[in-house]
C-alpha cells in the first residue's frame, strides 16, 4: 500500500477538505483528489462523502483511518528502536495530574535532568481522565493519575499514596459530617478529574445534594478561591500542607473511604520502552 497516498488520506481525514490538505501538505489539490481516487479503487470502497462544505468519512473510511495512524505509530516506533543505542535522548513527554505535577514532580525531573541532560523532557498537566487517553492515544508517553485504571492496554505502576483533606478559609468551624457542607460551594477541577469524582461520590453515598459547583483550570485558582471563603474543595494533604502551616487554609480530616487514593504511572503495554522513559520509570523504583 502506497504510505504517500495514506499520509495524504490521513490528513484529509483530520482536516475534513481536501482543499485544506492540500495547504497543509503544500500540493496540488488534484494531486491529493488523484490520490485518494486511487486508493479507493484499490481498497474496492468508498473513503469519503463529499460535500459543499468538503468530506466526511465513510465508515470503512474511519476504520482506514484508524489502521492508517496504527501504521505510521508503528514506522515512528520502528525509527526510535533503531535509532536507540540505549543512551536516554530525544523527545519524553509526561502527563500528571496538576496536583502530582505541583507537589512531587519538581524534584523528581530535576534529578532526571541531572542524569540525563540530552532528554527533551515535557510534561503536560491534565485530569486523570485526560491523561489516560494522552497515553491510549500514544500523545504521552507515560502520566502519572490515581489509580487504579482499569484498561488492559496499559501498564501501571503504584508510585505514591494521596491522603485527601476538605480544605476551608481558615475561620471555618470544625467539619464532622459531610452535612457541615452541604451548603457550601465546592471548587473543583473540571471533569474527569479523580479528587471531584471522589467528593462527588462521597455526597452521592450520603445522599446530599451540594448547593453548587464551580469549576477550575488550575491548582492556585482553586487555593485562593478557598482561602477567601468562596467556597470548600478536597484535595491531597501534601499540596495544602504548605498553605496550611502559613495559615492561608484550614484541613479537615475525611473518612479513610474517601480519603485514601493511589498514584499510579501508566504507560502502553504494546509500545516499545525507549531507553528515556525506562530509564523514568527505574528512578520511579529508586
Amino acid at each position: 500500500m502506497d504510505l504517500h497516498a495514506l499520509k495524504m488520506f490521513q490528513t484529509v481525514a483530520k482536516l475534513g477538505s481536501i482543499s485544506r490538505a492540500a495547504r497543509e501538505l503544500q500540493y496540488a489539490q488534484s494531486n491529493i483528489t488523484m490520490k485518494i481516487q486511487q486508493l479507493e479503487s484499490d481498497l474496492q470502497t468508498t473513503l469519503f462523502y463529499r460535500h459543499n462544505r468538503g468530506t466526511v468519512l465513510t465508515a470503512k473510511g474511519s476504520m482506514l483511518l484508524t489502521y492508517t495512524e496504527k501504521i505510521f505509530d508503528l514506522i515512528e516506533e520502528t525509527k526510535s528502536i533503531m535509532n536507540d543505542d540505549q543512551t536516554p535522548r530525544g523527545p519524553l513527554i509526561i502527563g500528571s495530574m496538576e496536583t502530582t505535577a505541583a507537589v512531587r514532580l519538581p524534584v523528581l525531573f530535576s534529578n532526571y535532568l541531572k542524569d540525563y541532560p540530552d532528554v527533551d523532557l515535557t510534561l503536560k498537566t491534565g485530569s486523570t481522565a485526560e491523561n489516560v487517553q494522552g497515553v491510549l492515544q500514544y500523545e504521552l508517553d507515560g502520566a502519572f493519575v490515581a489509580g487504579p485504571i482499569e484498561q488492559s492496554e496499559l501498564n501501571q505502576k503504584e508510585v505514591f499514596e494521596e491522603e485527601l483533606v476538605l480544605v476551608t478559609d481558615t475561620i471555618h468551624p470544625p467539619i464532622s459530617s459531610i452535612k457541615d457542607i452541604q451548603t457550601k460551594t465546592l471548587l473543583v477541577f473540571r471533569t474527569g478529574c479523580s479528587y471531584r469524582e471522589r467528593l462527588e461520590h462521597w455526597f452521592h453515598q450520603e445522599r446530599v445534594i451540594p448547593k453548587k459547583e464551580m469549576e477550575f483550570g488550575t491548582l492556585d485558582a482553586i487555593i485562593g478561591c478557598v482561602s477567601a471563603g468562596l467556597g470548600i474543595s478536597m484535595l491531597p494533604q501534601s499540596v495544602v500542607a504548605k498553605h496550611v502551616q502559613d495559615g492561608i487554609l484550614r484541613q479537615h480530616l475525611i473518612p479513610n473511604l474517601y480519603g485514601k487514593v493511589k498514584t499510579v504511572f501508566i504507560h502502553r503495554k504494546d509500545k516499545y520502552v525507549p531507553s528515556s522513559l525506562l530509564k523514568f520509570i527505574n528512578m520511579l523504583s529508586d
